[in-house]
């Protein structure tokens, strides 16, 4: 049975993957982690929940030795825009940790998962149908670390047999928790301000075409991929997966089939607009679905359609 231990469990990913592992695996065998416990969040209250300075290895040590982990799931990381506001600090965080995740799955013989990213490829990459193998010159700091991460873990692999694996996410959208920073954070807000407002402004300007992939789909592929076979990975780290590539009139386009008033506009933000610009329009996901089974459930108009119900909801 497996014994996990998330850290960024509060995050955008780790608060629904916990909830998911826990549905999977039980409550007594999945351990969130983050640096500081809010008290009514129900990553606290509905599990093991643990302080973790990830910046601090004999501390994050002690905790997967405390419960006897053999999975680590590292989630926690600077994202895209505001790596971009504070490049020090994201390199910093987001390497020092990964390298302290990394120790401690050596040391207590995990398989280890962390999350790699579209950010990871540059204006140089093929821009369509971009491959899993091929050049990546990434322009951010954000896309910096993430193919330092790549590299990193793909040598504790071939070094020290540590089980690394690892997916490149495209954008992702939920309506359980809000973004904390990326560029493709557009595509969560829209949904919201189409409720409320049935307007939306965007500020990545149109035409502008980026993978995304709705939560629930990739929740599966963390498991999906952490319960593949070993034997059959060939890249580890990291795979490309999405389940959908848009531009903003796209996704506009699809809310007015359930909102038919809804309009958008636009009002760039140059940072995040450059990042948008070096990456792909959308990704060959074919060596995630040849070696270890990956696939999606929802397109465009299956995720509006459930995100427009859930957050009317809400």
């Amino acid at each position: 049975m497996r014994k996990i231990l998330i850290t960024g469990s509060l995050g955008q990913i780790g608060s629904e993957l916990t909830h998911k592992l826990r549905e999977v695996y039980g409550q007594e065998n999945v351990i969130a982690s983050a640096r500081r416990q809010p008290e009514d969040n129900p990553v606290v209250t509905e599990g093991i929940f643990e302080i973790v300075d990830v910046m601090d290895y004999e501390n994050f040590l002690a905790i997967a030795k405390k419960h006897q982990v053999n999975t680590i799931i590292h989630l926690a990381a600077l994202l895209s825009a505001k790596a971009e506001e504070e490049p020090a600090q994201a390199w910093h965080l987001n390497m020092q940790s990964l390298i302290n995740a990394l120790e401690v799955a050596k040391e207590v013989k995990a398989l280890f998962f962390t999350c790699s990213s579209i950010g990871a490829f540059g204006p140089s990459s093929p821009k369509d149908n971009t491959p899993q193998d091929t050049i990546q010159r990434p322009t951010t700091m954000y896309g910096i670390t993430k193919l330092a991460g790549e590299l990193l873990c793909d040598y504790y692999f071939n070094k020290y047999g540590v089980d690394t694996r690892s997916v490149r996410f495209p954008g992702l959208i939920s309506y359980q928790t809000l973004p904390g920073g990326g560029t493709t954070d557009y595509a969560v807000h829209i949904y919201y301000d189409a409720i409320k407002q049935k307007a939306y402004t965007s500020f990545i300007n149109k035409g502008t075409t980026m993978d995304m992939m709705y939560m629930p789909d990739a929740l599966n592929a963390i498991i999906q991929l952490i319960e593949a076979d070993p034997n059959q990975l060939i890249h580890r780290n990291a795979f490309n997966v999405s389940a959908m590539a848009f531009d903003p009139e796209e996704i506009a386009v699809s809310i007015k089939k359930y909102i038919p008033e809804f309009k958008i506009s636009y009002d760039v933000d140059p940072i995040r607009q450059g990042i948008a610009d070096s990456w792909p329009n959308a990704m060959d996901i074919s060596a995630a679905q040849q070696e270890w089974g990956f696939k999606t459930e929802y397109d465009l108009d299956k995720m509006t359609q459930d995100m427009l119900k859930q957050l009317s909801q809400k």
